[in-house]
C-alpha cells in the first residue's frame, strides 16, 4: 500500500520540481526559492530556503554524491549550490540568455545539461563549470531531459511533442516526432541498463505529455543500424495532461502526476496500474522517488509537497487512496491548517477561529464563536459592524482585525488566486496592471523598475523590448477588482 506520511508547506507558490539525493529532498517553486529538507525526518535544513534566483525556479536536481544541487530559472541561469553550506558554487548563464526550463546531471556528475525556452540546449562540463557544447531545436521550448544510465547519451523533450537523443558531442542521433501530441512535459530513463537480443544495449525510457498519456519506450543501441526506439506501453491511468514522471531506484515502479490532481503508481515493466493517490488540491506538477528509502515526493500547484511511503502491496493493483492522511506535518513555523486549502469564503466557523489564533487575535475568539462567524461573514465585516454588531469596544482592536481581513483578501498566497492576476515579477496580485511590449501584463511599478535596471529586456522571455511604452490593462484591472471583492 501507499500512505501519506508528511506534508511540507514551505513554498508560497506553485511547486515545480522535487528531487531526492541519498539523504536530502529539494523542492523548487515559482516563488523563486529552493527548499532543502533532511529525508530522515523532513525537517528543513538551517540554510533553507535558497534564494539566489531572480524569478521562478523550474527544475532542480542533485549530483550523484548529493554534494551539489543544481536549479534553473526564468532568470536564464542554472545555479549550483553546495549542500554543505547552502552557498552558491557557480552561476551558469544559459546561451542566449533564454529562460532555463530544465536541467539534469549525468549519472557520474561529469556533465550537466540544461534546456531553454528558445529551444537551446547547453551541455556543461561540471568539473570545470564551463560550457562544453550547445545545440538547438527550432521553434520550440526544451522542457524535459534525462541521461541514460551509462551517461553517454541524453534525451530531450519539447513543447513541440518530440523526443530527441543526443551524444556528448551534441550530435543528434534520433528523433521520435509526435511522441506526445501537444507537447512533452517530462521524461526519465530507468536507472538500469538492459540487454536486448543479439547482445545490443537497451534502456527503458518513460515520457509524459499534454495528451494525458504516460508512455514507456525501449531505446536500443544497434551497432550497425544506430538507434531504435520502440513504444512498449501506453498508460492511460490519468484523465488530463500528465506533467511529471519518475522511476524508482530499482526501475520496477513508475510514478506520475497530472492536471487531474492525481498521482499514479505503476509496475513499470508491464505497465500495470498499482495505486491512484488523490491528496493534492490542484495540478500535480512534480514527483520523485527516493534512491535510498521507499518514499515518493509529489509537488503541486497547491503549494504543498506530499511525502508518501510505499510498502509491499503490488497485489492491490488499481487501488485508490483518497484520504491517506496517516500522519501530516509541516515545516517548523509554517501553517498547515485545513482552512489554508480553501477559499476564505468557504471557511467554516472552526476555520475562522483557527485563523484568529494564527494571527494573534485571541481577544476576539469568544466573540466570533458566539456569533457563529464563518468565512463569508468574515469577509463582510467592517469597523462599523465590529462595533455595532459584535460590540468590540477597543478601536485599536477593531482596526487590527480589519487590517488582518484586508491582508487576507489581498494575500498573494491564498489558494485559488488565478495566476493571470499575479504580476510575473513580484508574484503579487496586481493593482495597476499594464501591458509591456512583450505582450505580458505586469504591475506598473514593478515593470518600470525592471526596465530601468535590466537594460530593457523582457522579464518573461529575456529578449529585448522593442519599446518601453506601457499600456494600461483596464480589462484585467476590473477583473481583479471583481475577484478580490468577491473573496
Amino acid at each position: 500500500m501507499v500512505s501519506l506520511i508528511c506534508t511540507l508547506q514551505s513554498h508560497r507558490d506553485d511547486v515545480n520540481c522535487c528531487a531526492f539525493s541519498g539523504s536530502l529532498l529539494a523542492t523548487c517553486s515559482a516563488d523563486k526559492s529552493v527548499c532543502v529538507y533532511s529525508s530522515r525526518d523532513f525537517s528543513e535544513l538551517p540554510f533553507s530556503p535558497l534564494t539566489g534566483h531572480g524569478y521562478g525556479v523550474h527544475c532542480c536536481c542533485f549530483s550523484a554524491c548529493g554534494q551539489y544541487l543544481a536549479s534553473c530559472s526564468t532568470d536564464a541561469t542554472t545555479v549550483v549550490w553546495s549542500m554543505n553550506t547552502g552557498e552558491i558554487e557557480a552561476v551558469l548563464e544559459h546561451p542566449g540568455r533564454s529562460p532555463v526550463r530544465v536541467c539534469a546531471f549525468s549519472p557520474d556528475s561529469s556533465y550537466l545539461v540544461s534546456g531553454g525556452s528558445d529551444g537551446t540546449i547547453a551541455l556543461w562540463d561540471f568539473t570545470s563549470r564551463t560550457l562544453r557544447r550547445t545545440g538547438a531545436v527550432t521553434d520550440t521550448s526544451i522542457v524535459a531531459c534525462s541521461f541514460t544510465p551509462c551517461g553517454q547519451l541524453f534525451v530531450t523533450g519539447s513543447t513541440y511533442g518530440d523526443l530527441r537523443l543526443w551524444d556528448l558531442d551534441m550530435n543528434h542521433l534520433h528523433a521520435e516526432k509526435n511522441a506526445h501530441d501537444l507537447g512533452v512535459c517530462c521524461c526519465q530513463f530507468a536507472p538500469q541498463i538492459m540487454k536486448g537480443t543479439g547482445g545490443c544495449v537497451q534502456f527503458q525510457l518513460a515520457s509524459c505529455g499534454q495528451d494525458s498519456l504516460l508512455k514507456i519506450w525501449i531505446v536500443s543501441l544497434l551497432s550497425a543500424a544506430g538507434i531504435k526506439m520502440q513504444l512498449a506501453h501506453t498508460l492511460t491511468g490519468q484523465s488530463a495532461p500528465v506533467l511529471s514522471c519518475a522511476y524508482s531506484a530499482d526501475g520496477q515502479m513508475l510514478v506520475s502526476g497530472s492536471v487531474d490532481k492525481t498521482v499514479t503508481v505503476y509496475q513499470a515493466n508491464e505497465g500495470i496500474l498499482l495505486y491512484t493517490l488523490n491528496q493534492h488540491d490542484r495540478y500535480v506538477t512534480a514527483c520523485a522517488f527516493s534512491p535510498t528509502a521507499p518514499l515518493i515526493a509529489t509537488g503541486s500547484m497547491d503549494k504543498s509537497v506530499n511525502i508518501w511511503k510505499v510498502e509491499d502491496g503490488s497485489c492491490a493493483q488499481g487501488k485508490s487512496f483518497p484520504d491517506e492522511a496517516a500522519s501530516v506535518s509541516s515545516s517548523e513555523g509554517r501553517k498547515s491548517c485545513g482552512h489554508s486549502r480553501l477559499m476564505v469564503s468557504e471557511w467554516s466557523e472552526e476555520d475562522v477561529l483557527a485563523w484568529l489564533r494564527e494571527e494573534g487575535l485571541e481577544a476576539v475568539i469568544d466573540i466570533f464563536k458566539s456569533n457563529n462567524i464563518d468565512g463569508e461573514e468574515l469577509l463582510s465585516l467592517t469597523k462599523e459592524t465590529l462595533s455595532s454588531e459584535l460590540h468590540i469596544e477597543s478601536l485599536g482592536l477593531r482596526s487590527k482585525v480589519i487590517k488582518k481581513i484586508e491582508d487576507l483578501k489581498m494575500a498573494p498566497v491564498s489558494n485559488g488566486t488565478p495566476d493571470e492576476y499575479l504580476c510575473p515579477i513580484t508574484r503579487e496580485i496586481m493593482k495597476d496592471p499594464v501591458i509591456a511590449a512583450d505582450g505580458y501584463s505586469y504591475e506598473r511599478e514593478a515593470i518600470e523598475s525592471w526596465i530601468s535596471t535590466k537594460s530593457r529586456t523582457s522579464p518573461m522571455t529575456n529578449l529585448p523590448l522593442q519599446t518601453t511604452l506601457l499600456t494600461p490593462n483596464r480589462t484585467l484591472k476590473m477583473a481583479i477588482f471583481r475577484w478580490t471583492t468577491c473573496q
